[in-house]
């Protein structure tokens, strides 16, 4: 069941195959349990969303017709290889007159591409970067 493509019929994976979620030490939905997080048992890490879980909601999405909302999802899924910290940065940045040009963006991009290998990231940062030249959105307000 594991390799079936999945469509708008398995929304939501939790309910319609939950086998097919899991955390990042891989444990099942069914041990997400208070008793387990009493116990000890549960650590973060299995509470935080999966790549895979991530790239599952944009395949159903784009089966649902919702291209965007699953471009979404793909680039959620590749943040889920970059830490906080600089995901932080990169928002920050990507605020209309908190960016102080167009290389700094361009940089962010690289940075992403190059060190998380988070192409569709990279892409849209690198894509913001030229709109905001296009519309002056490189004055620095804060």
């Amino acid at each position: 069941m594991g390799d079936k493509p999945l469509g708008v019929k398995d929304y939501p994976l939790a309910e319609t195959c939950p086998e097919r979620v899991t955390g990042h030490r891989g444990k099942a939905l069914d041990a997400l349990t208070i008793e387990a997080v009493l116990s000890g048992e549960l650590q973060m890490e299995d509470l935080r969303i999966t790549a895979e879980a991530l790239r599952r909601q944009a395949e159903i999405s784009r089966d649902a017709g919702r291209a965007a909302l699953g471009r979404n999802f793909e680039r959620a899924a590749e943040m889920t290889r970059v830490p906080q910290a600089v995901v932080m940065e990169v928002y920050e940045l990507l605020r209309p007159g908190r960016t102080p040009s167009k290389d700094a963006l361009l940089q962010a991009g690289q940075g992403l591409r190059e060190e998380y290998g988070a192409e569709a990231l990279a892409a849209l940062v690198e894509e913001a970067a030229e709109v905001y030249e296009k519309r002056g959105l490189f004055r620095t307000r804060y």
